[in-house]
């Protein structure tokens, strides 16, 4: 009953965490535009950081609002979260590969 009662309690404060996630996601999205539009670093370069705070970016949306730390028995969901990145990494490369051929 205890465990019920604490489970329960945790859902009627405000909500910090999805507070602070969107927070970040803002502030990475802007650092984002930021630099591509703001700075004279090289393509490549600037390609790299915008990788980098979206890799951020979706650990910040998978911790802050997928909850993936909190599975059965306190594991994480790994499986599922595979599965996503192998999706994301196909939708990516495939999306590449369509926009560097041109008309086929």
């Amino acid at each position: 009953m205890a465990n019920q009662n604490e489970s329960t309690s945790n859902h009627h404060g405000f909500p910090w965490q999805h507070v602070v996630g969107f927070a970040l996601s803002i502030v990475l999205t802007l650092l984002a535009v930021w630099v591509m539009s703001q700075t004279n670093l090289a393509w490549s370069v600037r390609v790299i950081i915008i990788f980098a705070f979206a890799f951020i970016q979706m650990g910040v949306q998978l911790f802050m609002f997928m909850h993936i730390g909190e599975g059965k028995d306190g594991k994480w969901q790994i499986g599922h979260t595979v599965f996503a990145i192998a999706i994301a990494v196909i939708i990516v490369i495939g999306s590449y590969f369509v926009l560097m051929t041109g008309h086929l």
